[in-house]
């Protein structure tokens, strides 16, 4: 039986205050986050980045068109607008995309977009979190846990996205920015089988 007691949550409070993007997606994602801001439709960006990321998550050939360095950027912007009108991804989302496309940096999107997010969150007290288990948890035990872990992280409001796998046997992996708790029991058996190998 899953038991939130059962986890010790740690520093993950650390990781929810920490809002620092760098490098060329950091960039890209501070600018974006700025004119957003100034014209007051962050929330719209963030839903039109959103549904182009959930796009990217389930298409492997749209992951691929990212990633790719073979198309051109008027090809890859082609294939944007198209992706566009069929979605109405809009506004300074979609200008976006396909200024990066122009720079010739879309393989580096869902990096700007995961900055964005994070830039986004900071501004709204949101932390998001990642918990996978080996089987779905019911809803109220993704109550209890979000509710867990908003204590933890001072109070925050805590978006929980939850995955199953099944070779974690039991227990839970948290992920909160770049901080994670494994508790699975795949990993404590491994831990296990790595000392018996020391002592052996």
């Amino acid at each position: 039986m899953w038991l939130p007691g059962l986890l010790s949550f740690g520093d993950l409070a650390l990781a929810a205050q920490d809002t620092r993007v760098t490098g060329v997606a950091g960039r890209y994602a501070q600018a974006l986050f700025a004119l957003s801001e100034e014209r007051g439709v962050t929330d719209k960006t963030a839903a039109g980045l959103a549904l182009f990321s959930e796009l990217a998550a389930a298409s492997a050939d749209l992951q691929r068109f990212v990633k790719s360095p073979v198309f051109t950027a008027k090809e890859q912007v082609k294939a944007l607008d198209a992706i566009f009108a069929k979605t109405g991804i809009e506004g300074i989302a979609a200008d976006f995309l396909k200024l990066v496309a122009i720079k010739r940096r879309l393989f580096a999107v869902l990096d700007m977009i995961r900055d964005f997010n994070i830039l986004n969150d900071a501004r709204k007290g949101v932390a998001r979190a990642e918990v996978t288990a080996a089987d779905p948890l019911h809803p109220e035990h993704v109550e209890t846990l979000r509710a867990a872990l908003a204590d933890v992280l001072g109070g925050k409001d805590v978006e929980v996205a939850m995955k199953a796998d099944p070779s974690l046997i039991g227990g839970l992996i948290v992920k909160v920015g770049s901080r994670m708790v494994d508790s699975s029991l795949k990993t404590k058996l491994n831990l296990i089988r790595a000392r018996m190998k020391e002592a052996g």
